[in-house]
């Protein structure tokens, strides 16, 4: 299947995505529809997990199938991958993980999404010292705000690949080769890229990323990935039958992590998630994630001037391509934006509403490789 063949022949844009049938549905930066491929499939494990063992039935197969898909999409080892959940769980698992003196510093900034800010905050309470990355503008983050505000105290830098807002995409793989040559670990919460960018983990140590934005799968079926070198030094705090070894599931005397990414998997799996999550995944590398991306960036060169011409200010409009994304928010001073986002949802268009530090509102447009022109055209014409 190739994106032009969706795009191009409705039936089989309406069987593959069955939202699309009653809904304009531009929020995948937000919680995605499921596509009609991995509601089938958690629909057909569901049903079959009624008749016996659910667990059986699929494990371990689930879990060696889904960590080869997950490290085609993040070009790295099977072993570094691990499925614990979302993203706010993966994230607290490393800061909770890792080992900091006092005096320590790490840098975080402010403005992500809570859920890569929380957990990094908590560590001032162990001594750490928390510094907030500076900007020139929300989201937008250069190399050198990161590389010129960090110094030999600092022991980690936890970044998002894009801002959840503004849309703004993180030249990741520079920042991580220059705190990587200067012994600096780096984390990234990959939530609003993987799926829809190239997310690849050359110069990243840790990674996490939830399933129900841009990768098309379901809530609470995140992908979770560590460096092979680093697990070692990452201990979690949380301890079951499936990371610690239990032969024969009797409790050993002492407490020894299985090897690999499994270290950080506690407990039983979300198995329907995790059904779901592979499916999501196959689709997308069937597409190619490559291909998603292009398509996302052509969409965004004519969505941003129509609204433009409207009035509307639209942030990181000139933004370069390597930092560019689906994501597309848009604002007008003195506009009634909560009234426009309610006119649109009356209209079965679905947006995001959103609102930054200073209490400006927006609207956020973030558009999938599924939707059309057409699609598009129709909410330009609303607001």
């Amino acid at each position: 299947m190739l994106i032009q063949e969706i795009l191009t022949n409705e039936e089989l844009r309406r069987s593959e995505f069955p939202v699309v049938r009653n809904k304009i549905f531009l929020a995948h930066a937000g919680d995605c529809p499921l596509p009609h491929r991995v509601a089938q499939a958690v629909a057909d494990y569901a049903h079959a997990a009624a008749a016996g063992d659910q667990e059986s039935i699929i494990y371990p197969g689930i879990l060696e199938t889904g960590r080869k898909f997950a490290s085609q999409l993040l070009n790295c080892q099977d072993e570094e991958v691990a499925f614990v959940g979302p993203t706010s769980l993966a994230l607290s698992l490393f800061a909770s993980g890792l080992k900091f003196r006092k005096g320590d510093n790490i840098l975080i900034y402010h403005d992500d999404y809570p859920s890569n800010v929380y957990p990094w905050m908590a560590l001032s309470a162990q001594g750490v010292e928390v510094r907030l990355l500076n900007t020139r503008g929300l989201g937008v983050i250069r190399p050198i705000d990161v590389i010129g505000q960090v110094d030999e105290r600092t022991k980690l830098v936890a970044l998002a690949s894009c801002h959840f807002v503004s849309g703004y995409r993180l030249d990741y793989a520079s920042i991580g080769k220059t705190l990587r040559d200067r012994g600096i670990l780096f984390c990234l919460d990959g939530i609003q890229t993987l799926g829809a960018f190239p997310t690849t983990m050359e110069h990243v140590d840790m990674l996490a990323a939830d399933a129900h934005k841009w990768l098309l799968g379901p809530c609470g079926a995140g992908i979770m990935y560590v460096r092979k070198e680093l697990q070692p030094y990452l201990n979690p705090p949380v301890y079951g039958w499936h990371n610690v070894r239990c032969p024969n599931f009797v409790a050993a005397e002492e407490i020894a992590y299985r090897s690999g990414a499994k270290k950080f998997e506690a407990g039983t799996h979300n198995l329907l998630g995790l059904v779901g999550l592979n499916a999501a995944m196959q689709m997308l590398l069937e597409l190619g994630v490559d291909n998603i991306a292009r398509e996302l960036l052509r969409k965004r060169s004519w969505v941003i001037p129509a609204l433009q011409a409207k009035g509307y200010s639209v942030l990181n409009a000139a933004a370069p391509m390597e930092n560019a994304t689906g994501i597309v928010t848009f604002f007008k001073p003195g506009a009634d934006l909560p009234a426009l986002h309610q006119k649109l949802l009356d209209a079965n268009i679905v947006t995001s509403l959103r609102m930054d530090r200073a209490g400006q509102r927006y609207i956020r447009l973030s558009p999938h490789f599924y939707n059309t022109d057409a699609e598009l055209q129709r909410v330009m014409e609303m607001v």
